[in-house]
């Protein structure tokens, strides 16, 4: 079972307390966009085997997203940080890193 730190209340929540909320980072299209941005924002995306960062929902807590970032082929859960976070926090960079030194961010919005 997935367990994830809430940032915002620092519960340590099982996944059945959470609601997924899809990739994080991700320059979003809605209403005024044009038809090809938003085909692109819907279906045009990676789905790496690795390092991914997602948003989730503490539903069964204080109600807020966060972000995680974790490995999606070993389950390994690298860090939590606030959704309002542009970019993920050094530490967790770091952390990534060090268990994968090939990897680097790159920024998709």
């Amino acid at each position: 079972m997935l367990i994830l730190h809430c940032p915002h209340c620092g519960v340590d929540a099982e996944e059945t307390e959470l609601a997924p909320g899809g990739e994080a980072h991700l320059k979003r299209f809605g209403p005024g966009s044009s038809d090809a941005e938003f085909e692109s924002y819907l279906f045009h995306r990676e789905n790496p085997r690795g390092v991914h960062f997602e948003r989730w929902r503490h539903a069964f807590g204080c109600g807020k997203w966060f972000i995680a970032a974790r490995a999606t082929d070993t389950l390994e859960v690298f860090g939590t940080y606030r959704a309002q976070t542009a970019a993920p926090p050094q530490d967790i960079r770091d952390a990534i890193t060090a268990k994968r030194p090939g990897w680097a961010w790159r920024d998709l919005a």
